[in-house]
């Protein structure tokens, strides 16, 4: 499950990939298959969730890892390669960033 709270130690991953509307759903289904048969195993994964915009021209990949250095570890790691290749290929680019929360608000009342 994925929480998000200030006071949760970690890192989460933002990851914006540009694509084409009609390769959407691919670059979709090849995250969804990389986080479910690679990252989910690897040490310091805490949850990934896979958003597309409605205008199908953005996936964003938002992952939380334990630390910096396990995220760092899982780019390294040789299962985690071919899906980040994979994944980069039907992406017209893609800015990855590593962030803390600062803060977290819910609904009122």
């Amino acid at each position: 499950m994925v929480t998000i709270s200030k006071d949760r130690p970690g890192v989460t991953l933002v990851n914006v990939f540009r694509t084409d509307p009609a390769r959407q759903a691919e670059l979709v289904a090849l995250l969804v298959e990389a986080t479910e048969a690679v990252m989910r195993h690897l040490p310091g994964f805490v949850s990934a969730t896979i958003h597309r915009s409605l205008d199908g021209t953005r996936v964003t990949n938002y992952a939380q890892w334990r630390s910096a250095a396990d995220f760092e570890a899982m780019t390294r790691h040789p299962d985690a390669a071919p899906h980040m290749m994979r994944a980069a290929e039907p992406a017209q680019g893609f800015d990855p960033n590593l962030y803390e929360v600062v803060e977290s608000v819910g609904a009122a009342g």
